[in-house]
């Protein structure tokens, strides 16, 4: 019974540690339709920070920030579930504040921050907290900058309004050069119409959060039916890049999934 439970104590020491060892990531993006006066744009991307709960999150997102500000992005964003409880919404304002990228910094929500959780204990996150630090919420809405003569456009789904692509589709802008869509849910990519945007950024699923080493590969306790768990990925709706995110749901671990914040930059390829 002890060589059990030591063992069982090793494994909770272990995924209480790597809950809070960040992989920093830096991947080329090939983009067909990329422009070359954008080749070479950055994109920072964290997600599911979780803040509030009974967890390491702040820390991992104190380490995310200062690797953040050293890469110096174009532009950072954040793909949903910020916060879990209002007591971490003073962290969540720091993190914010400290990125600082050259043309902005866009979020949007997850079902956390919205309270669509079965955390019973979960608050709906104060949109101001986000506007007010700094970042551009939104909402079923896009934001338009200028880089190198190009437009550049980034939307945002709203979680409350569930995943009809048609909505998202129409806030597309035709003319833009690159057109980047954030969501904090991946499986949209299953219901947009190719071509709609160029890069889709997602979160949501924490690469399973705790997996165990299977012959076939992971096999992963969180979110057990998924297409994308993780990683960058072609898909005929355009690119999908989903994070593991930084912080934690439900218990302080990770297992054989470690958090991560990454540094996308963008290559044409046409």
């Amino acid at each position: 019974m002890q060589p059990i439970l030591a063992a069982g104590a090793a494994v909770l020491g272990w995924s209480l540690f790597e809950a809070q060892w960040v992989e920093f990531i830096e991947i080329d993006v090939p983009l067909q339709r990329l422009p070359p006066e954008l080749d070479g744009f950055t994109i920072v991307h964290l997600s599911d920070f979780h803040l509030g709960t009974v967890s390491l999150s702040a820390r991992t997102l104190s380490r995310a920030v200062s690797w953040a500000r050293e890469q110096e992005p174009d532009v950072v964003v954040l793909t949903g579930d910020l916060l879990s409880r209002q007591r971490g919404e003073s962290a969540l304002r720091r993190g914010i504040e400290g990125l600082r990228p050259r043309y902005g910094t866009f979020a949007v929500l997850g079902n956390h921050d919205v309270d669509a959780t079965r955390d019973p204990f979960s608050t709906p996150t104060d949109a101001s907290a986000l506007s007010e630090a700094g970042a551009v919420l939104l909402e079923d809405s896009s934001a338009n900058f200028e880089v190198n003569g190009r437009r550049i456009q980034v939307v945002g789904g709203d979680p409350r309004r569930g995943w009809k692509a048609a909505r998202l589709t129409r806030l597309a802008d035709s003319d833009a050069d690159l057109r980047i869509l954030l969501f904090h849910f991946p499986d949209v990519t299953e219901r947009l119409p190719p071509g709609a945007f160029d890069l889709v950024l997602a979160g949501h699923l924490h690469g399973g959060q705790i997996c165990l080493p299977a012959p076939q590969g992971k096999l992963r306790l969180e979110h057990l039916r998924a297409r994308h768990w993780e990683g960058l990925h072609e898909t005929p709706a355009g690119m999908l890049y989903v994070s593991r995110g930084l912080g934690t749901s439900f218990v302080p671990f990770r297992f054989l999934a470690r958090p991560e914040a990454t540094k996308l930059v963008l290559r044409s390829t046409g």
